[in-house]
């Protein structure tokens, strides 16, 4: 073949060949328009489905994991288990072991011997209370139980008693023990410090109480905005007189009543009277100043260091 002809070959080729790809790409597009009118002719819904055929690619979202909580079974204390022990045993008598008080103590406690109290002994207890417990190991407690005479006289006694670790059954494993009672312990300093001469803020504490424990009128008008405080029913006392009261502030000594939101701590000593007598009693208060007067802000569950009583 000349020359000539196989350079107007070449010519002819290379444009045939370089339009493949451009000639495959220009089908898609054909195909991809009928597709479009294919689906604008079926209408609406077919266009949605479409839409909503687009593959979509979604993360899966990695699940929490558990997060580990340790619990710590806390074991019941058997004080009233070591309560009622020593309450039937002092009331046992080894010589005669089958009445009901005697097999009571015999099932807490198998193999402990009961005592063989003389005919003229002294009489039962007229009160058990345990007065404390300690933990020495697993399951093993210690508790110390005070037993209360007619006389006065109280004896303490030390019972050793075993507990399962769900604190559901108890065994009495030895014989009681008596010991020394607790001593006393030292009294911290009372923060209440201000004494309160008589005046504005006695006279509604004592107002207050008398309702709160005598009936005598409505114990709402004394309180503050929002406290809510329920007398005590039925009324356990006919008469309440405060004797002393200190505080933690010294606005409470104040001879006026302070600016509004004033708030002050103290602790009233009251004598309280019944038809069996009187009764020193101790209540630990927040007031409040408002509009020139002391309202109560809370009535404290317990006194604290005080050591008085509530009824």
């Amino acid at each position: 073949m000349s020359p000539g002809k196989q350079a107007a070959t070449s010519e002819t080729a290379a444009p045939t060949a370089a339009s493949a790809p451009l000639e495959a790409m220009r089908r898609r597009v054909r195909l991809s328009r009928l597709a479009v009118w294919t689906v604008i002719a079926a209408g609406p819904i077919a266009l949605g489905v479409t839409v909503t055929s687009t593959p979509t690619v979604v993360e899966a979202a990695t699940e929490p994991k558990p997060t580990a909580v340790r619990t710590t079974a806390t074991a019941a204390d058997p004080s009233g288990y070591a309560q009622l022990f020593i309450s039937t045993w002092l009331r046992s008598s080894a010589q005669d072991a089958t009445r009901a008080q005697a097999r009571l103590a015999q099932s807490m406690a198998p193999g402990v011997e009961l005592p063989d109290p003389a005919a003229d002994a002294q009489p039962k207890p007229q009160l058990v209370s345990a007065v404390r417990s300690a933990q020495h190991a697993d399951g093993a407690w210690s508790v110390t139980v005070a037993a209360q005479y007619a006389d006065g006289v109280v004896r303490y006694y030390t019972v050793p008693v075993a507990a399962d670790r769900a604190g559901a059954s108890f065994t009495v494993t030895g014989a009681p023990g008596v010991v020394a009672g607790p001593a006393r312990a030292e009294v911290p300093t009372s923060p209440y410090g201000v004494s309160v001469p008589e005046g504005d803020l006695s006279s509604a504490l004592g107002e207050f109480l008398a309702a709160y424990l005598t009936g005598a009128g409505e114990v709402d008008r004394y309180l503050a905005p929002g406290v809510k405080v329920s007398a005590v029913l039925p009324a356990p006392y006919t008469a309440v007189t405060v004797q002393h009261i200190s505080a933690v502030e010294e606005a409470a000594a104040a001879e006026q009543v302070p600016a509004d939101g004033t708030t002050i701590r103290i602790l009233a000593h009251v004598e309280a009277r019944d038809a069996d007598g009187r009764w020193p009693l101790a209540y630990e208060l927040a007031l409040t100043a408002r509009s020139g007067r002391w309202e109560i802000a809370a009535l404290k569950s317990g006194t604290g260091t005080a050591g008085g009583a509530r009824p």
